[in-house]
C-alpha cells in the first residue's frame, strides 16, 4: 500500500478516538521505554486506542505478544523488529507503518540501535478490556 493509502486508512481509522483517560499498562522493557495514551474508543467488544510509544537509544521493548491487532507508524529514529526466532523481520525507519498480528504465536520485540529516540504513533485494535500487551519469555535465540 503507498504511504498517502496508508495514511488516510490509518487516519479514517482514528478519526472517531475521543479523547478520554485510559488506564495505562506496562509493556515490558529497558530504562526508559514509556507509552502514553492519546486516545481510545470502545465500538462493541472491541477497544480502539491511540498510543504514543517512546524507547530510548539502547533500549527494546522485551519479549511481548498482543491480543490484538497493531497499526503502528514510526514518527522518529529507526525500530529493528525481531520475530520469536530472533530472525529481523523488519527494520522501520521515520516514515514507515508496520503491522503487527495478535496472538501468542507472534511473540516479537522491537529494538532501537540507534542514536535518538524511536517515537511510534501505534494504533491497538484489541478484544475489549485486553492489555496492550503479554509479556512473553525470551525464546533462547540470540538477536544478530
Amino acid at each position: 500500500m503507498r504511504n498517502a493509502a496508508r495514511t488516510a486508512v490509518v487516519g479514517a481509522s482514528l478519526a472517531g478516538l475521543s479523547l478520554v483517560p485510559w488506564t495505562a499498562q506496562a509493556t515490558p522493557g529497558g530504562p526508559g521505554v514509556s507509552g502514553r495514551v492519546l486516545a481510545q474508543r470502545t465500538i462493541g467488544d472491541t477497544d480502539y486506542i491511540l498510543r504514543e510509544i517512546t524507547i530510548p537509544p539502547g533500549q527494546a521493548t522485551g519479549w511481548h505478544y498482543h491480543d490484538g491487532t497493531l497499526y503502528a507508524y514510526v514518527k522518529q529514529g529507526t525500530l529493528s523488529h525481531f520475530d520469536s526466532s530472533c530472525a529481523s523481520d523488519g527494520v522501520y525507519k521515520k516514515g514507515s507503518y508496520l503491522k503487527e498480528p495478535s496472538g501468542a504465536d507472534h511473540v516479537h520485540i522491537g529494538e532501537n540501535r540507534g542514536a535518538t529516540n524511536v517515537v511510534l504513533e501505534v494504533l491497538y485494535v484489541l478484544p475489549h478490556g485486553a492489555p496492550f500487551s503479554e509479556d512473553a519469555p525470551a525464546p533462547g535465540c540470540e538477536l544478530p
